[in-house]
């Protein structure tokens, strides 16, 4: 019983069980209302002969009387037989007149409609089941028409036979493509089964195998591909992230340390202490500004934020952060130029002008003196295009990829207190407004382009 148990809590025993009740039911009803509409079919036929004949010898004994009548039902007989054609003509006292049946039914009232009844014939003394029709005359007479039923009832018995034989094979049939079908289901997911086990081992790089098919299983395939596409990328994000944290806050923490220690050497006059106070102050700053821009990137990145989405009119919020920075570009002898325009989107204002910022403090790092630095907003499909771009050395092609990661510097000059996290916030914000980042290198110079959905 236990191995019977389990075998019914086999996915692929229950699916081979429901495939064989569903075509079993199916070809059960089908052919039931085969042999319904069969035998409606054969019934009706048979009742409106039957009853197109008793009309007609009818009309024959109100023209001709019952000379007439008997001479049609005896002119009928030898050509019964082969349309299995029952007649019988008795008088008001039920003996025979015309026919060929013995005698009248027991317990049949003439013009008591449509019966199934056995009688004998008088041509061999047979006893045989008929369908018949009855009427009785104006002068008392009575008259009987029917078929020979028997040769129905075999077409019954074998119709059903017939009936038999289909549902076994049916049966047969729903066994073997339940099987094929349950193999050809489970193949697939043993190799998706397979594949993920050794992702869950810890080899990131498999992916789920593709037959090039196109249909569902490949659907969702390719769509658990993406999936761990996006999560290897996660993953080596994070590593990478977790080991610039341990490399970028090393340096400061360190140095902050040897500044604590150094104020209890009591050889430090104060002024000499106010100054390591000073300098163990910008290291914490510097630390808590690192700490701060991370959670900014990991808050966009979870979506946190969105419920405070509200229209925003981007041509304006260009303009006012163009305008804020205009005096600290004037400084440097660079040049602010907005140019295109764009409607409202919906949107976290404040981490709007936040990535503006980022890329306008990018730009203006690396872009040279007397040089432009120009914003552009273009409208691209569902997208609302935002786009910054400096005059400067531009990127190696092969780090374009690499700029919206947290904690890349691409400046070989490179400072702890720059620690690569504008670009990435910056492509954080334009994910979580459903748009992408991207940048290119213009010769001269780079171009930072984020897409922002204009719809939520």
């Amino acid at each position: 019983m236990d191995n019977i148990r389990l075998s019914f809590n086999n996915s692929r025993t229950r699916l081979v069980l429901a495939s064989m009740v569903l075509s079993t039911l199916l070809t059960a009803t089908v052919l039931a209302l085969v042999y319904v509409t069969a035998n409606r079919s054969i019934e009706g036929e048979t009742r409106s002969v039957v009853s197109a004949e008793l009309t007609g010898l009818a009309d024959e004994y109100e023209r001709r009387g019952l000379i007439g009548l008997m001479t049609a039902i005896e002119r009928r007989i030898p050509t019964a037989s082969e349309r299995d054609a029952l007649y019988l003509l008795t008088d008001r006292f039920g003996a025979k007149l015309a026919g060929n049946l013995k005698q009248w039914p027991e317990g049949i009232t003439a013009g008591s409609g449509w019966v199934d009844l056995e009688l004998r014939r008088a041509d061999n003394d047979q006893l045989v089941p008929i369908s018949a029709a009855s009427v009785r005359l104006p002068g008392g007479e009575r008259l009987l028409v029917g078929r020979d039923a028997l040769a129905r009832q075999q077409f019954d018995r074998v119709l059903l036979r017939s009936v038999g034989i289909a549902l076994a094979i049916a049966l047969a049939l729903s066994v073997l493509t339940g099987w094929l079908f349950t193999r050809l289901v489970f193949s697939r997911l043993s190799d998706i089964a397979s594949t993920a086990e050794n992702i869950v081992s810890g080899d990131l790089s498999r992916r789920m195998p593709l037959r090039g098919t196109g249909d569902e299983f490949d659907q969702v395939a390719g769509t658990l591909n993406t999936m761990l596409d996006k999560i290897e990328e996660l993953v080596s994000n994070l590593r990478t992230t977790s080991n610039s944290i341990a490399h970028d806050l090393r340096s400061p923490l360190s140095r902050l340390k040897q500044r604590v220690e150094a104020l209890s050497d009591p050889g430090k006059t104060d002024q000499e202490r106010e100054i390591d106070v000073a300098r163990a102050s910008t290291e914490i700053d510097h630390v808590l500004h690192v700490l701060g821009q991370l959670t900014e990137i990991s808050r966009a990145e979870a979506g946190v934020g969105r419920e405070q989405f509200e229209p925003v009119d981007l041509q304006q919020l260009v303009e006012d952060v163009a305008e804020l920075y205009e005096p600290v570009a004037d400084d440097q002898g660079i040049r602010l130029e907005v140019t295109g325009n764009a409607g409202s989107i919906p949107g976290h204002r404040p981490l709007l002008s936040q990535a503006l910022s980022n890329l306008l403090e990018n730009a203006m790092r690396y872009a040279p003196q007397d040089t432009t630095v120009t914003i552009n907003l273009s409208e691209d499909g569902p997208y609302t295009s935002l786009s910054v771009r400096d005059r400067g050395p531009g990127v190696p092609q092969e780090d374009l990829p690499r700029l919206q990661m947290p904690f890349v510097t691409l400046d070989p000059a490179r400072t702890e207190r720059n620690a690569g996290l504008g670009l990435a916030l910056v492509a954080a914000i334009s994910r979580m407004h459903g748009g992408a980042f991207e940048a290119h290198n213009c010769d001269p110079g780079l171009e930072v382009v984020i897409k922002l959905a204009r719809k939520p």
